[in-house]
Order: C-alpha cells, then sequence, then structure tokens
C-alpha cells in the first residue's frame, strides 16, 4: 500500500509539505503543489477521505439510500444522480434499503460513520426517527422523513387528476386506480387525491385498491385477475408503470380487449418502459430534473448548513397517450 511517506520521498519534500498539498492548508508554492500532484499519480496514491473530513474538510462522498435499483424509477434516477454527481467531484455510496428499517437504520449509520458529505434518499421506510438526529444535509424523493427533510418530487396530484381526467376523456366512466400503500405525510398518496377530485367533479365513484410496495409479483398477478374476472371496470390508472404492465398481460389471457374493453394508463414514464412498451400510456415523472434538483438542494446545504429550504419541492408532470387508452 502506497503511504504519504513514499509521495513525500519521490516529490523530495517532507510529508508535512503533502499533507497541506492534500488539505490545501498553507502557504504553498505552485512549483511544489505540482511536484507532489505528480507523485501523486506516478504512485497511484488515493488520499484517506476519512482522514480528511477529520481535519474538517469534505469528503466529496453522498450516500445514497434507496429501496432497490431493480425498479425501472429508481434504477433510472440512481444512474442519474450517480452520473451527475460524478460531473459535479462527488462519489456516491449506494445503500439497499429493500423493505427493512433495521437495514436502513445500519445503513445510516454507516453514512454517518463514513463522514460523507450528505445524503440522499428514497426509501419507503417511513417513520425511522434516526433521519432527526443524523447530523447531515439530507433531501428525500417522494417520502415524507421528517420535517427538517425536504422533499423533492413530481406533482403528483395533478399527475393523479390529469391522468384521470384523460381517461374521462377517453369515454370512460367505472375507473379503479390501483395504488401503493397511501401513507399519511407520504406526497405519493396525492396520486389517489388527484383520481378522486376528478372523479367526484364528474359525478363518479372512486374505487382504490392498494398494492403494498413490497407485495410480490404473484401476489398482484392474483388480485389483478381477480379483478379483471369479476365486475370488470372500464379503466385501470396504475400508480406504477410495472403493475400497468401486469394488467396488460392478464387482460390479454383473458380476452379483455385494450383499449376497446378497457383502458389503462400506468405511472413513471422511465425511459426503459417508453422504448420496450411504448403501447402503455403513462404519466411521465421528469426523473433527470428530480436528480438535478435533488442534488442541487443537497449542495446548498452542505455549504450553507443553516440554509432553511422549502418542505417540498414538485416538478411538473407530462402525459404520453399510448394505444392502452386510445
Amino acid at each position: 500500500m502506497v503511504k504519504i511517506s513514499d509521495v513525500a520521498e519521490l516529490a523530495q519534500v517532507s510529508v508535512t509539505t503533502v499533507s497541506r498539498v492534500i488539505n490545501n492548508y498553507g502557504p504553498i508554492s505552485e512549483k511544489t503543489r505540482k511536484k507532489v500532484f505528480s507523485a501523486m499519480k506516478t504512485l497511484n496514491y488515493q488520499p484517506n477521505a476519512l482522514a480528511r473530513s477529520l481535519q474538517g474538510k469534505k469528503t466529496k462522498l453522498i450516500g445514497i439510500i434507496f429501496p432497490g435499483v431493480s425498479h425501472p424509477l429508481f434504477g433510472e434516477l440512481v444512474q442519474s444522480l450517480e452520473n451527475q454527481l460524478f460531473k459535479r467531484g462527488y462519489r456516491v455510496i449506494l445503500c439497499n434499503s429493500a423493505n427493512n428499517a433495521k437495514k436502513e437504520r445500519e445503513y445510516l449509520k454507516m453514512l454517518s460513520a463514513n463522514q460523507v458529505d450528505g445524503i440522499i434518499t428514497g426509501t419507503h421506510n417511513l417513520e425511522i426517527e434516526e433521519y432527526n438526529r443524523v447530523d447531515l444535509p439530507i433531501i428525500s424523493f417522494d417520502r415524507y422523513l421528517s420535517d427538517e427533510v425536504p422533499i423533492v418530487s413530481s406533482d403528483n396530484y395533478t399527475g393523479g387528476y390529469q391522468g384521470t381526467r384523460l381517461l374521462l376523456n377517453s369515454g370512460a366512466r367505472s375507473i379503479t386506480m390501483i395504488t401503493g400503500s397511501n401513507q399519511p405525510k407520504s406526497p405519493t398518496t396525492a396520486r389517489a387525491e388527484g383520481y378522486v377530485q376528478a372523479l367526484r367533479e364528474a359525478g363518479l365513484k372512486e374505487k382504490v385498491l392498494e398494492f403494498p410496495f413490497y407485495m410480490s409479483a404473484s401476489s398482484k398477478s392474483m388480485q389483478i385477475k381477480n379483478l379483471l374476472m369479476g365486475d370488470c371496470p372500464d379503466a385501470i390508472f396504475c400508480s406504477d408503470d410495472l403493475t400497468a404492465l401486469l394488467v396488460l398481460q392478464h387482460a390479454r389471457k383473458l380476452k379483455i380487449r385494450v383499449p376497446e374493453d378497457l383502458k389503462l394508463l400506468g405511472y413513471d414514464g422511465t425511459q426503459l418502459i417508453q422504448s420496450y412498451h411504448p403501447e402503455l400510456a403513462t404519466v411521465v415523472q421528469p426523473i433527470s430534473d428530480i436528480a438535478q434538483l435533488m442534488i442541487e438542494l443537497l449542495i446548498r446545504k452542505i455549504n450553507t448548513r443553516d440554509e432553511k429550504l422549502q418542505a417540498q419541492y414538485l416538478l411538473p408532470i407530462k402525459i404520453i397517450n399510448g394505444s392502452t387508452i386510445f
């Protein structure tokens, strides 16, 4: 392992001088800086980020906590976050919290111990008290964690409202919404609120089915099949695209024509879904813009710890009219 003393020897300077160059501390000539950096490059020496943080320096590390990256939305968002942070000189520590509050608590402890500069989280484990105790800048995606943690979301209420209006305008009158668990204070709950408002304005009754985020695909399939084989609605609005694709799959198996007999709308609109299932009508979240805003807000909190940010930031949605509606 290359040591700081090896760099000092190759650059023909003292260990103290190398330390000052690395930490940008004290008066150092440009000639000396170049010698030290050249020696570091030759030896492939990487300064210890934790040691720098203990001296009050930024580690340029960001912790990212998400349920996982197999879901298209989270996968695309994490990729966008990592790419944009890398361009800004930051590296990431990615933590997969799944749906395990204990696991998430351990990751929070680990990130704090490693002195990351800040955390971006999209966890589904709500009501975790540790978020109030962590003395780090934190930005949340689409989830309420605490009054002190700003939330960045797409406009969920408008997405739910406009999506339902689109189904109504296409002629649907019996519209069921399949959504995740409607947790108090969770921004995604606003999708169902927009759906309900649009139906009430039309004088129609709402029907909401809750599928928890952690529900298996087989369990979802069983409930979707029961819905389609029973008193089947003439439209289904799903709060995520993967569930909408399960509905489409079962509708085809049951010889239910889409969109003639059943109109279908999803939510998220990731590039993966748009590329491989362009037929699916969906409410599109601006994933790259969401990532950019979360990063900008986090860096503001890192640089100005006392700055008070808004409780929530909303970005506009758009709707892609696929062949599952018209």
